[in-house]
């Protein structure tokens, strides 16, 4: 039986009840377990720890691996061969709800983590701020005259906080979080994260918090203090880069690294964005204000589709004043 020909991806999320979540999810569309707290929704991923599955169209049922491996470059691009290689799929888009503050913490990059962890894959990461209260604020990197002695010291001695970075965060700002970078989001902040395909996390302190079973979640100092980029010294926020102003579309970059590009579109209402997958790289849209039509399909937000490498010309409609994030490969 022929294929299928594919079209643009929408999937059911896959919900994670991590310690440190709430039920924030709910106000943007995601039907939550009517008891409990959800900490992160995984919107698009294929991994050992998480598979989304296609929700509309002829693939309706289908998970994202076996998409892959049955449509190949077709689906994710030329860019991504070598994800093809290792049976990867190259990214993974997640909401988080951090109602709490995560643990401080720290991924390791490509090289440490195919050495070490079973040759999973480093974590390079971008954050968007959906929403954040009044007071919201992440660490990001250590304070000057961090080194590893003394921040080992201050781990045992329980003394951590004064080599923490502090960054007051607001809605629309946007963070880069490199591999290596120490990190945590300080609770009340509803976040979109886009990052590499890995789940790969070495926490240094979870605030002597337990979990509903009383037991401590385990640390992982030693490997964190392997892939701490201690020359990471009180960074702060960079603002979108400004690319073009075109027919009541304003568009910025937010992140450019090895393994994604960012972009931000504002659409006035009424406006048509053309764009063009030609088989290069995958595209993968989320609307995180508004509402749009995508290849002829109404969405709203908070919603993400993935857009195959191979889809051709397609247009994104705004119905209304609408702003969305443009993630590819460069």
């Amino acid at each position: 039986m022929k294929q299928p020909s594919l079209y643009p991806l929408t999937f059911k999320p896959v919900l994670k009840d991590y310690i440190w979540g709430g039920r924030n999810l709910e106000k943007w569309g995601r039907i939550l377990p009517t008891r409990g707290v959800i900490a992160e929704s995984w919107e698009i991923a294929s991994h050992k720890d998480g598979t989304t599955v296609v929700d509309n169209g002829d693939l309706a049922g289908k998970p994202l691996s076996q998409i892959q491996a049955e449509y190949g470059v077709d689906l994710i691009g030329r860019n991504h061969t070598w994800a093809l290689e290792k049976g990867r799929f190259p990214l993974l888009i997640k909401l988080l709800d951090a109602n709490r503050p995560l643990s401080v913490q720290v991924h390791p990059t490509d090289e440490y983590a195919l050495a070490h962890e079973d040759n999973e894959l480093g974590k390079t990461e971008m954050w968007y701020v959906l929403h954040a209260e009044p007071n919201a604020s992440i660490i990001m990197g250590v304070k000057a005259a961090t080194t590893p002695q003394n921040f080992r010291r201050a781990i045992e001695s329980g003394q951590l906080e004064k080599y923490l970075h502090y960054l007051p965060v607001e809605t629309g700002n946007h963070i880069h979080v490199p591999a290596g970078s120490l990190h945590a989001i300080m609770g009340g902040a509803l976040i979109a994260e886009i990052q590499q395909n890995s789940n790969t996390t070495y926490r240094v302190y979870d605030w002597k918090r337990v979990n509903t079973e009383g037991q401590s979640r385990p640390l992982h100092i030693r490997k964190a203090l392997d892939v701490v980029n201690f020359s990471q010294v009180e960074p702060g926020l960079l603002p979108p880069k400004h690319i073009t102003d075109k027919q009541g579309i304003h568009c910025f970059e937010l992140c450019r690294n090895a393994y994604f590009v960012t972009e931000r579109l504002e659409m006035a209402a009424g406006t048509t964005y053309q764009g063009n997958c030609t088989g290069t790289t995958m595209e993968i849209w989320g609307l995180i204000a508004g509402n749009a039509v995508i290849s002829d399909r109404e969405y709203q937000a908070i919603q993400f589709v993935l857009l195959p490498a191979s889809l051709g010309k397609f247009t994104i409609r705004a119905t209304s004043t609408a702003t969305l994030l443009r993630i590819y490969t460069g």
